[in-house]
């Protein structure tokens, strides 16, 4: 399909450069299948929206500080990590990349180097971190926050994104974007879904930085996504598919926890333990297989995840969504509100 045909219009203003406080107080626009009309609710509404026996996934991945700031010789470079390869290798985009050849060494602050050793086709470099500290303790060390560009193009990060930016379920380190559907949850929330009989469950998807790179590509059929590491454990993949068995519905919270769904599940339906990677790319024409509803924020135009709702709901019906999210000023992208996807039931 064209890359065009998911283009809209946003006015800037209505992209929110911070999260409503507290987190569930967010909007929350519900579409439904078919031409029911949108209705305009806020996420503490959730559990009203969900029946008793549906159950919510969510994913556990926590955000590290994968950018650094450094140099190579004289030249500044800026390092955003975007997967790990093994226990001291990371693959990483760069900036300034045209300044540096493989086996070139790059500093960061705080004595933390890496050696430069592979360019792949993309443009990425894996990284070789020097020295024997665990990677992690060198990122708290000298990493900060990866803030999506459209928020840190506006503002600079502070001490308030460390806690903005994680998810409550965040406690599988290796992220480098969070998952941001799940930011709106707090114990209260999660607790009036307890109450009305909806289930939660996580599994863990470790955002990699691709998931900011635009579409280049004119046509989806030539746009390669990267890959990203997943796990859904056999315990986790027991029980959601017990839920389904017995009528109970699987609502993803966020794309994310919906890809590694649909990447563990069969033409059946039924998922499967899962760990390693997946690139699964869903655009309209997908036949979803795992899930039967999205809880997600507002996505970028011409982006692999607004393509993933119009999968969902329809190229048009989503069009017709946004258009409503902007003229009822809804916040937009990561630290924005949130909206609740319910495809017409078979």
């Amino acid at each position: 399909m064209r890359v065009d045909l998911f283009d809209f219009d946003l006015p800037p203003e209505r992209i929110a450069l911070r999260p409503v406080r507290p987190r569930d107080a967010a909007r929350m626009l519900v579409v439904r299948g078919g031409d029911a009309p949108f209705e305009d609710r806020g996420v503490r509404d959730l559990p009203q929206m969900l029946r008793a026996g549906d159950v919510m996934v969510f994913n556990d991945t926590r955000v590290i500080p994968a950018q650094l700031e450094g140099t190579r010789g004289e030249a500044r470079i800026g390092a955003t990590l975007h997967k790990r390869i093994d226990l001291r290798r990371w693959q990483a985009f760069i900036r300034n990349a045209k300044r540096v050849r493989e086996g070139d060494e790059l500093t960061f602050p705080a004595g933390v180097s890496v050696i430069a050793e592979k360019r792949h086709e993309d443009g990425s470099f894996t990284l070789v971190f020097a020295g024997d500290e665990p990677v992690e303790v060198l990122l708290e060390r000298a990493g900060r926050m990866p803030l999506p560009p459209y928020i840190a193009q506006k503002r600079a990060l502070d001490e308030a994104d460390r806690a903005d930016y994680q998810t409550v379920f965040a406690r599988e380190d290796g992220a480098v974007a969070a998952p941001t559907a799940s930011l709106h949850f707090t114990p209260d929330l999660l607790a009036a879904l307890d109450a009305a009989g909806v289930k939660c469950h996580t599994l863990t998807l470790h955002v990699g930085a691709g998931t900011f790179l635009p579409v280049k590509a004119e046509d989806t059929a030539d746009h390669a996504m990267h890959a990203e590491f997943g796990r859904i454990d056999a315990a986790t993949a027991e029980a959601l598919n017990a839920a389904r068995a017995a009528g109970g519905r699987i609502i993803a919270a966020g794309t994310t926890a919906l890809r590694l769904l649909e990447s563990a599940a069969d033409e059946t339906g039924t998922i499967h333990p899962f760990e390693g990677d997946t690139a699964i790319f869903i655009t309209p024409g997908y036949r979803f297989c795992a899930v039967d509803g999205l809880m997600t924020n507002f996505h970028l135009p011409k982006s692999t995840l607004f393509m993933l709702v119009s999968a969902l709901m329809g190229r048009e019906r989503m069009q017709a969504a946004y258009a409503h999210a902007v003229a009822q000023e809804y916040r937009f992208y990561s630290y924005g509100d949130s909206s609740l996807l319910l495809p017409a039931e078979e």
